[in-house]
Parts: C-alpha cells; sequence; structure tokens
C-alpha cells in the first residue's frame, strides 16, 4: 500500500509549499521510492486557465493538456514523477464532481453535505493516486490553516487517517518563525498558535518546517517541539536562501528531512541519496564564467510568478552555459516608448511570451523587429512567435497591415488566423489546441541543431491561432524559413531567420519541459549564442 504525505502551511502565505513538496518529492525519489504530487486548490475556479496571471501567476500546461498552477512546474523541474489532470484540483471541480454525481442519483436521495459527500470526493482524489505502482504520494493543501477555504480539505486529510491508518500518513507543517530585528529574536507563537489550529482540527503535524531569516538554535527547536508536541529532531529549519530556490533539497537532505521520513513511516527498503549532481549545479550558480542579460517581454512582466517556468528554464541554461543571466523584465505596452526600445536593444538576448487575455501585440512586434534589425538573438515563444511573424511581414515581405485575425478581424493580411477544424482541441467548451504533441524539425536546420539534431520532439502547446498556410509558399520564398511543423506537415510550428545570428521562434512552450539538470536544448542555445559569438 501507498504512504501518504500531507503538506500545510501556517502563520502566513507564500511559505513555499510547492516547493518544499516538490523538494521532498526529489528527495524520496533518489532514495529509489515511486513518488507522485498532487495539489488542492481553495479558490473555486472550474478552469485555472482561465485564471490571469496577474492574480496566480503562470498557468503550467501538462502533457494531457491539463491546466494547472505553477507549483506543478516545481514538481516537474525536481522529479520525474508522471502528472495528470489528477494531479491538480480547485474547490470549483470538487464541488461539480459533487454535483455531477447528485445530478446522476449517486447519492439516492441523500442530503449533499461538505460532510460527508465534499470530504469524500477529496479522499477520492488522494487515493486515486495511491495505485499499486506508487509508493508515496505528497499531497498539497492550499492556502493557510484558518482561511474557512481550505477547512474541507483539512478535515478531509484527518479522516484520510482513520480510513487507512495512521502508520499510512505523514503531516508535514510549513510555518514561518519571524525575526524582529528592533529586539534581535526569534518568535515562536506564530507556529505555536498555528499548530494549535490544526491541532483543533484533529490533526497532530509529525514535523514542522521552520522558514526563518535566521539559524534556530537547538534551544528554540527545543521549545518549538515542547509546545507542539513534536520532537525536537522533527522540527525541521528551513533558512531563506540568498542564491537560487534549487539549494532548498539540499538543505533538506542537510537537516535529515529524507531519512526522518522514512523513519516515521517505516520505509524499509530505501537506497541512499547522491545529490553530487545538484550540488555542482548549485555551485555553477554560484561560480559563473560569464554573465549576460535576456529581456523578457510579456504584458504582465511587472508580476514575477507570471512567467516562472520562462525565468527558471533561463536560469536552467545559464547554469549549462556557466553563466549568469541577468533577466530584464519588459512590460509589452513600454516597447513601443524610446527609452524601452534603446534598452531592449543592448540587451544580449530577448524572449518574447506566450499571452494570456489583453497581448499588448504591437509591443511585442516592436520587440521583435529589434531583436531582428541588431541580430540580437531571438526566442520567440507562442504568441511570440506570431508576433515574430507578422512583424516579418509587415517590413519585409511588405504586407500592408498584415496582422493576427484575433487582434484585427479585418485585416488585409491574416497571417496569422484560427486553427482549422482538424487541429482543435475541446477543452472546457472552448476550442484550443493543448497538451503534448509531436513536431517535427527540418534537417539541418537551427533548431535541428539545437535539438542534438533529432528530428522529432515532443512539446506541450497552448493556443487557437495559427500561422495562415495561405502565405505559406510566400514565407518560403524569404529569409524567414519553416523549420518545424506537425507531424503531417500542416501546421507551422517553427520558424527561424537564415541569415540571423539565432532567430527562432516555436507555437509550442518549451520553457514547460525544462529542468535545472537538463535544460531545454532551445533556452541552454540561446544562451549559448549571446556568449559564443
Amino acid at each position: 500500500m501507498a504512504k501518504f504525505i500531507f503538506v500545510t502551511g501556517g502563520v502566513v502565505s507564500s511559505l513555499g509549499k510547492g516547493l518544499t513538496c516538490a523538494s521532498i518529492g526529489m528527495l524520496l525519489e533518489r532514495r529509489g521510492l515511486n513518488v507522485r504530487l498532487q495539489k488542492f486548490d481553495p479558490y473555486i475556479n472550474v478552469n485555472p486557465g482561465l485564471l490571469s496571471p496577474a492574480q496566480h501567476g503562470e498557468v503550467y500546461v501538462l502533457d494531457d493538456g491539463s491546466t494547472t498552477d505553477l507549483d506543478l512546474g516545481h514538481y516537474e523541474r525536481f522529479t520525474n514523477t508522471k502528472l495528470t489532470w489528477d494531479s491538480s484540483w480547485t474547490t470549483g471541480q470538487i464541488y461539480q464532481r459533487v454535483f455531477e454525481k447528485e445530478a446522476r442519483g449517486e447519492y439516492q436521495g441523500s442530503t449533499v453535505q461538505v460532510i460527508p459527500h465534499i470530504t469524500n470526493e477529496i479522499k477520492q482524489c488522494i487515493l486515486r493516486l495511491g495505485g499499486s505502482d506508487t509508493d508515496v504520494v505528497i499531497t498539497e493543501i492550499g492556502g493557510t490553516v484558518g482561511d474557512i477555504e481550505s477547512q474541507p480539505y483539512l478535515e478531509a486529510i484527518r479522516q484520510f487517517a482513520l480510513d487507512v491508518g495512521k502508520e499510512n500518513c505523514l503531516y508535514i507543517h510549513i510555518t514561518l518563525i519571524p525575526f524582529l530585528k528592533a529586539a534581535k529574536e526569534l518568535k515562536t507563537k506564530p507556529t505555536q498558535y498555528s499548530v494549535g489550529q490544526l491541532r483543533q482540527i484533529g490533526i497532530q503535524p509529525d514535523i514542522l518546517i521552520c522558514r526563518t531569516e535566521v539559524s534556530l538554535s537547538q534551544d528554540e527547536r527545543a521549545k518549538i517541539g515542547l509546545f507542539c508536541n513534536i520532537s525536537t529532531d522533527a522540527v525541521i529549519e528551513e533558512k531563506d536562501k540568498d542564491l537560487s530556490i534549487y539549494e532548498v533539497p539540499i538543505s533538506l537532505k542537510e537537516n535529515r528531512l529524507d531519512q526522518l521520513i522514512l523513519n516515521k513511516l517505516h520505509i524499509k527498503n530505501a537506497v541512499s541519496l547522491d545529490l553530487s549532481d545538484w550540488r555542482e549545479l548549485v555551485h555553477e550558480i554560484r561560480n559563473p564564467q560569464h554573465e549576460i542579460t535576456a529581456a523578457v517581454v510579456g504584458e504582465f512582466a511587472a508580476f514575477r510568478e507570471a512567467y516562472k517556468s520562462t525565468y527558471e528554464a533561463i536560469e536552467h541554461a545559464g547554469v549549462k552555459n556557466k553563466t549568469r543571466v541577468r533577466i530584464l523584465r519588459v512590460a509589452s505596452r513600454d516597447v513601443l516608448q524610446t527609452d524601452t526600445k534603446l534598452e531592449l536593444s543592448k540587451a544580449n538576448a530577448i524572449i518574447v511570451s506566450g499571452s494570456f487575455g489583453e497581448s499588448e501585440i504591437e509591443g511585442k512586434i516592436e520587440a521583435a523587429s529589434i531583436a531582428r534589425k541588431n541580430n540580437i538573438p531571438f526566442l520567440g515563444i507562442g504568441l511570440g512567435m506570431q508576433a515574430a511573424l507578422i512583424e516579418f511581414a509587415r517590413n519585409v515581405m511588405h504586407l500592408d497591415n498584415a496582422n493576427s485575425t484575433e487582434y484585427d478581424k479585418d485585416t488585409p493580411h491574416p497571417i496569422i488566423s484560427l486553427l482549422d477544424e482538424h487541429h482543435i482541441y475541446t477543452r472546457n467548451g472552448g476550442t484550443i489546441k493543448i497538451g503534448a504533441d509531436t513536431t517535427v524539425f527540418k534537417l539541418n536546420s537551427k533548431i535541428h541543431n539545437a535539438y542534438e539534431n533529432n528530428q522529432i520532439a515532443n512539446e506541450r502547446f497552448r493556443h487557437k491561432y495559427e500561422f495562415n498556410n495561405q502565405y505559406r509558399e510566400q514565407l518560403e520564398r524569404s529569409e524567414m524559413k519553416i523549420t518545424a511543423t506537425s507531424p503531417d506537415g500542416l501546421l507551422v510550428q517553427g520558424v527561424e531567420l537564415e541569415k540571423h545570428k539565432w532567430f527562432i521562434c516555436v507555437q509550442f512552450h518549451p520553457e514547460f519541459k525544462s529542468q535545472p539538470t537538463k535544460p531545454h536544448p532551445l533556452f541552454a542555445t540561446l544562451i549559448k549564442k549571446t556568449i559564443n559569438e
């Protein structure tokens, strides 16, 4: 039978539960265990894909087309676990499933209530991951203990231990230990209060992970353990990291968290832990040989979490090339201003990101123009590719007022238009190409070389609009070449400029496939071009 770990957070939000879950998953995976991860988000939205990145960070896309919270990106970057639609749940989705069961008569006329119907549904979502091929399921409960929205989840995981046996469950609580600089003291009372709230619900944490600015003394750990009814060795210090989030698994290992979990869950068959490659990763981050500036252009540049996977993929690529990459965040709306144009023209690389909602397309078009005219290494992603094609059509192919029908339905030259009916996938009532699909590269092209001469790749998509094949022959006669397509050759999934230092655009989202020790080839090659040529 699988073992189950539940991770909750207290005192304040944004303590890094997702990052901690990912790190725990990585440590256990490297101890030889098969791990599955999932997250419950307490918001009522049914479709996370419709959440604004300005409020909730990026929308992360899985292979099966599920749109999820950005924490699942941490899970995939740190582990090799398979994530699917049942790895991410919102309160809206839970309630929707209950409503559907009630409509089908599965409750046989019973009064539908939070307990037992909602809590049972939550427990079923957890159990679905605990198959015969899984050793440990790690479940993150979004929100903060004390939030009214999280109460059904806490009640469900309390009941869960009764269902499967406490020996098969482990509760980890992440809290903040604030440091008052004026008094030069760490304050443990907020943690005591948060744990007290959990205990009132009926959950006694087995392990406390304490976020802190300064180190905890042995006396402070003993005090926390005493008042929270936890052994001192189960009070784990997690200091803020001054350099990189990729230090977190090493820190948790040094605090023997992996062995503590194995002991408490009575897991005997684990192998020894080797983090040598991860330590090398952190060493490279600390000791770069080069430094460059990469501009990321997007409408949500002011919100760091909106392009989380893109920023992480850039860091992965920098590490591979022994390079510290300074990221210049540029709002699309600002690109048309003279000062911003000048700033972009001085960047070592330019990346134009995908989009959500209002795209500020003209700013992205101008960014592509700056990269093309100044021979700056460029990567266009999703709408970034479409913007580059519009710019090229207007200024090189002389197709006046060329545009996407998404932004100008009456454009005389719809270089970008809606997907044709043969390539549409239906998701949540809308039409969109989403999830993993195959891309085929043109032999000896720049993108083919970036993928180390592999002609086929599996990448993730999320878009409604495509390059209009009516302009295909005209485009191929120009310097902009089509070098990536769908297997049937009908969809243009990548283009590049022949005479440019490195100008590649793709319709898919490579940032979702990048890992710290396995950077995505497009990002890795982009950074390489900025330092070697």
